[in-house]
């Protein structure tokens, strides 16, 4: 095993994560891949050994012990954390009173609390490391203005980055960098899983990001400096036009899309 540091990377099973976890394969940076699909991390992981070191490690993030299992974990198989990614992640289809609360107190547990456990947990390693690496894979959503369904999915992705700033300013000292990465639509079993694939498929293609894409530009966005990345110049000029529009107009123009992009059922 090696002794180098190794990026953990969060549910790495599928999409962006799968996509993040092969970036830093390519830059020769051993892993450690989570998430629950056991078959799937380790059919992942016996591709990419032929890279570097690669280990697996089956969690489900929204079970509230399964962040200090984790971190127990990773310090038995005597495994250093240099780097995490914080990618696992869904969303919750329909308004707020269309599912019970357990399945959104799931949600939140893998969204925020998971995501900021981890953190606390491998912090100090991440800070001793001397390179460390935060990559928070947020969203859009956390950008622009609210919209109807998956109610609690945009105010999750905002939490991640606005940790994320203040993580950045709070670790720079120790050579940790922080990002939250910020894609827009982007193809992969997200809107599978949500059940909202016929719905989104509708959207303009300009709308549309390849995760590998994604991927590519957070990792180097991250390694750049950069605390929040924007993928894809569709997506920038929204934020440019969200951030200069006056709130109003933004959420009603949010408004006019909601029934594009979410389920509001």
């Amino acid at each position: 095993m090696s002794n180098a540091p190794h990026i953990l990377v969060t549910g790495a099973s599928a999409g962006i994560g799968d996509a993040i976890a092969r970036q830093y394969a390519q830059r020769g940076i051993p892993l450690v891949l989570t998430a629950r699909r056991a078959d799937r991390l380790d059919a992942l992981a016996a591709e990419l050994r032929g890279l570097v070191p690669c280990e697996v490690a089956t969690a489900d993030l929204s079970d509230p012990a399964a962040p200090l299992a984790l971190f127990e974990a990773m310090a038995a198989r005597q495994i250093r954390i240099g780097g995490l990614v914080n990618n696992a992640g869904y969303g919750v289809p329909g308004n707020y009173l269309t599912s019970p609360w357990e399945t959104h107190a799931r949600f939140l547990q893998v969204m925020v609390t998971a995501v900021s456990e981890l953190t606390w947990r491998f912090l100090p390693q991440i800070r001793e490391s001397g390179q460390g690496r935060i990559l928070n894979v947020a969203s859009f959503a956390g950008i622009a203005p609210g919209s109807t369904g998956q109610t609690l999915y945009a105010g999750a992705k905002s939490y991640l980055i606005k940790f994320s700033e203040s993580l950045a300013l709070e670790n720079a000292r120790y050579g940790v960098k922080v990002c939250a990465l910020c894609p827009g639509f982007t193809y992969s079993e997200f809107h599978d899983v949500t059940g909202t694939r016929g719905l989104v498929s509708k959207l303009p293609q300009w709308m549309w990001l390849k995760a590998e894409d994604v991927a590519r530009q957070g990792v180097e966005g991250l390694e750049a400096g950069r605390v929040v990345v924007v993928p894809g110049f569709g997506y920038k000029v929204l934020k440019f036009a969200f951030k200069h529009l006056p709130d109003g107009m933004a959420r009603a123009a949010m408004a006019r899309r909601s029934a594009s992009i979410r389920d509001g059922r």
